[in-house]
């Protein structure tokens, strides 16, 4: 099954590049289909004319996203070594509100690019 979802340029980048390999979202309703050998068609905002296929290799579910940061690896997340956990989760805050996440589990999303 293909999935779509929408990411800003630069996550979407670090993607591309293979920096990142574990997309970390809301397991909201949306999120809950998904399943290991699934594809996921990631469109780069605000366009959305550029598009990325990855592969779903695994999926672990979090209560938050601090949890998350402390099981993955941030090199995974596409985040540097200096990164701390607080800082992580603040960068989601950008993204997601403090009440949505607080409503929804953690799924972290771990992927492999397909090439096009």
């Amino acid at each position: 099954m293909i999935q779509t979802m929408r990411l800003p340029e630069e996550i979407f980048e670090k993607i591309k590049s293979g920096q990142k390999t574990i997309e970390t979202r809301l397991l909201d309703e949306k999120r809950k289909v998904l399943k290991v050998g699934d594809i996921i068609e990631f469109s780069k905002r605000p366009t959305l004319h550029e598009k990325l296929q990855v592969k779903i290799i695994d999926l672990k579910i979090y209560e938050t996203f601090a949890e998350a940061f402390d099981n993955c690896d941030l090199q995974d997340l596409g985040y540097g070594e200096n990164l701390t956990k607080e800082e992580y989760v603040e960068k989601l805050y950008k993204y997601y509100s403090k009440e949505e996440s607080k409503n929804y589990k953690i799924l972290a999303i771990k992927i492999e690019l397909l090439k096009n």
